[in-house]
């Protein structure tokens, strides 16, 4: 895979980027929209397929890029399809800081140091070229507006941005709801994206770690079994783990 592209989760990176502040809208859902951003763009690539809602790989070839690859890689190891509310759920924190330390080796965002209250340092990002993030946004502006179905790209795009609640940072109050309700619906257009995005809103809910149903009482006296956590579930992260991140990177 050439470099001719951006990436989807490069796009919804930038997409999220506030050139104001260079800090990032939807923080603790980005990493999630990520991880989902990659599958879809490897289902685009021909290395993976949706397998019900599993995802199997299909191809291994290597992309040619090293995030891809990376996230290739672990789901090859996994030996058998994965379902993709488990992937998206599973411990792969900082995907945000990776794909900004990538965009900043691409040339696409630059680096700024400075500090929290005078004491935390900090570092925020801004686009080097505003122009990519205005023909992102132009694309998703196009399809909402027009109605037109757009590409499976854009369409992916759309439904990724929903999922992480990029809707409000996008098209903010009263006179962006329409705009946010045509977003949401754009989800109907790419059934991969759909997969994903759905994948990501049910981390997000909890779906992924919802433990299994004890049995009913055998009869009166008798306690029922504490409820037992569904096996093979990864663990969320903890909540302290993303404030702390949000010190550093925003």
């Amino acid at each position: 895979m050439g470099r001719s592209r951006r990436t989807i989760p490069e796009e919804l990176l930038l997409l999220a980027l506030d050139p104001a502040t260079g800090t990032t809208a939807q923080p603790q859902s980005l990493d999630l929209g990520l991880a989902g951003a990659q599958l879809v763009e490897l289902a685009l690539a021909g290395r993976i397929a949706p397998d019900g809602d599993r995802i199997a790989v299909v191809q291994p070839r290597p992309t040619g890029d090293p995030t891809l690859d990376c996230a290739l890689e672990l789901l090859r190891r996994r030996g058998a399809p994965v379902r993709a509310v488990h992937w998206i759920g599973g411990p792969r924190l900082g995907l945000r800081q990776v794909y900004l330390a990538h965009l900043e080796r691409c040339g696409m965002v630059a680096a700024v140091a400075g500090q929290m209250c005078g004491v935390l340092p900090t570092t925020r990002y801004q686009a080097t070229d505003n122009a990519v993030t205005r023909e992102i946004r132009g694309r998703l502006d196009s399809a909402i507006r027009t109605g037109v179905p757009p590409d499976p790209r854009t369409a992916a795009l759309a439904a990724l941005a929903h999922a992480v609640g990029l809707g409000k940072h996008l098209y903010p109050g009263n006179e962006g709801r329409s705009s946010r309700s045509r977003l949401r619906d754009l989800i109907r257009h790419d059934p991969v994206g759909g997969l994903v995005a759905h994948a990501v809103m049910d981390v997000q809910n909890g779906a992924a770690a919802q433990p299994r149903r004890a049995p009913a009482p055998a009869g009166p006296g008798v306690r029922s079994a504490a409820p037992e956590p569904a096996r093979g579930v990864p663990m969320q992260p903890r909540r302290g783990a993303g404030a702390m991140a949000r010190a550093v990177v925003h």
